[in-house]
């Protein structure tokens, strides 16, 4: 089976809500020998951003929505051995605390975010979801770290980003500040002082760019 034919396997079984074929589809990559970052980004990640857009149109309901979220987290499951297996030598890039900002519950873009950056050598706290302001500053303080990740998907919630960004300067946290999300663009980032990843992949070399710059 061609690389392409299990892409298209992967898209459609979570577009079908299907966790079972998603999962099955997944498998397939593994024996194929496919790079799972090219799986997740290229297939997983394609396929909800989809889903996401015709819930936003409403054509689709929100447990629909949560099934293919469902179907994509299992997927990633299966690749996610392999993720690790693929890593070089651990070296720690950089300590990473990340979480969905107050008020909002999502999360498949986040977790698939802390995959990545830990298949890429760092140390990963994930906070969850509906995390305040005052968690993400204490967790950064306690684990020492190099960057805190805020995601948001409502217009709504994307008000706390600028509320975190506020309190990272009020205590003078020498960290990175990078936001993402479904309702959040390069030009918020860069009126509330953060930097910017459109996806997963270019988050994590975002990150590594800027940690090796800074010695870290």
């Amino acid at each position: 089976m061609s690389e392409e034919a299990i892409m298209s396997e992967i898209i459609s079984a979570i577009k079908g809500f299907d966790t079972d074929a998603a999962v099955e589809a997944a498998k397939k990559s593994l024996e194929a020998g496919m790079d799972p970052v090219k799986v997740i980004e290229e297939g997983i990640s394609k396929a909800l951003r989809d889903v996401g857009d015709r819930f936003e149109r409403g054509e689709l309901f929100l447990v629909q929505l949560a099934a293919a979220a469902e179907a994509a987290m299992q997927a990633i499951k299966v690749l996610e051995p392999e993720l690790m297996a693929r890593k070089v030598e651990r070296k720690v890039v950089g300590k990473v605390v990340i979480g969905t900002v107050a008020g909002d519950i999502h999360s498949i873009g986040k977790n698939l975010v802390a995959t990545l950056l830990t298949a890429a050598g760092f140390d990963v706290y994930n906070l969850g979801e509906d995390v305040p302001v005052e968690t993400f500053i204490q967790k950064a303080k306690e684990v020492g770290a190099d960057v805190i990740a805020a995601s948001a998907l409502l217009t709504a919630t994307r008000e706390v980003q600028r509320d975190l960004a506020e309190a990272i300067r009020r205590e003078g946290l020498d960290v990175l500040y990078i936001v993402g999300g479904a309702a959040v663009t390069p030009e918020w980032a860069e009126e509330i002082g953060a930097l910017y990843a459109a996806d997963a992949s270019s988050a994590v070399k975002l990150l590594t760019e800027k940690l090796s710059g800074r010695g870290g």
